[in-house]
């Protein structure tokens, strides 16, 4: 399945104007969601919004948007004043600076478009790519559309323009924030912490390689009742026992780890024995 053109803007950086198109970058058809029913009449149900004070149901044009200044007590505004507040969409990425694309922390994104050509645009796209690409740098601007300004980067991957929106300073908590309890480390702790790391370490991000085995259950249980079978649950695992000291639970995850590669290899070893007995048992056939 091709990607899904959501928009289209304009990079502008100097006098450099870059049409391009934006795709989503993931799949939101992927999810699996449910609908509420009526248990009676299996027929949808719709929400409806009430009065929190009387309970009465309110239909939506008697409804008006209010921001609550204080504990109770609100600030209303009507449609018009809203639409007067919002960002006019100029459809344009106006780039303000180009900054080293490793002083960008992950903790700042927010979502992901991929941009792709648009008509007339081919060159200054790909000029901007590989520029980007040679320099280890990324756009990094504001863009304005259905009523919003987003702070977006964009940055080149596997030939193509990316453009992440990220979040504003103020929109972010600090990781002062977060109360922790600070200890000291023994030297031997963190040996084998370090030698966990490195034997479960990998060169390359391979997410392919990991599947989601819940969706994989949800949707065959839901094959299941389309073909009219009862979902049976499976029977609850006992729970493990926890190692406490954290020394040993290091220690047992090693040698856990260092059998589970010697599995595989033995029965590789196996698998090449078996082989080479099958191949020396034709040969002997072979010469009788």
């Amino acid at each position: 399945m091709s990607a899904r053109v959501v928009g289209s803007a304009t990079i502008s950086f100097g006098l450099v104007s870059v049409p391009v198109k934006l795709y989503s970058s993931a799949d939101s058809s992927a999810a699996i969601s449910f609908n509420w029913l009526n248990k009676n009449s299996s027929a949808r149900v719709k929400q409806q919004y009430v009065d929190a004070h009387s309970g009465d149901k309110v239909d939506k044009v008697d409804m008006i948007k209010g921001y609550e200044f204080t504990k109770g007590q609100y600030v209303t505004f009507t449609p018009d004043e809203i639409k007067a507040l919002d960002q006019k969409a100029t459809n344009s990425i106006d780039i303000n600076e180009f900054i080293p694309l490793g002083k960008v922390d992950r903790i700042w994104l927010d979502k992901v478009y991929f941009l792709g050509t648009d008509k007339g645009g081919a060159r200054a796209y790909q000029l901007l790519c590989e520029a980007l690409a040679e320099t280890g740098r990324a756009a990094l601007g504001q863009y304005a559309t259905r009523g919003k300004q987003y702070l977006v980067l964009i940055r080149p991957m596997d030939g193509i323009l990316v453009m992440e929106q990220l979040h504003y300073a103020t929109q972010l908590r600090q990781p002062a924030e977060v109360p922790i309890e600070h200890v000291d480390l023994k030297d031997n702790e963190l040996d084998l912490a370090k030698q966990l790391i490195e034997q479960s370490a990998a060169d390359t991000f391979s997410p392919e390689v990991y599947h989601d085995t819940v969706a994989d259950r949800v949707m065959e249980a839901i094959q299941q009742k389309v073909d009219g079978e009862d979902i049976t649950a499976e029977p609850t695992e006992e729970p493990q026992v926890k190692i406490l000291d954290l020394m040993a639970a290091l220690k047992a995850s090693l040698a856990e780890g260092k059998s589970s590669k010697a599995q595989p290899k033995a029965a590789a070893d196996n698998e090449a024995g078996t082989k080479k007995k099958g191949a020396t048992s034709r040969k002997k056939r072979a010469a009788s």
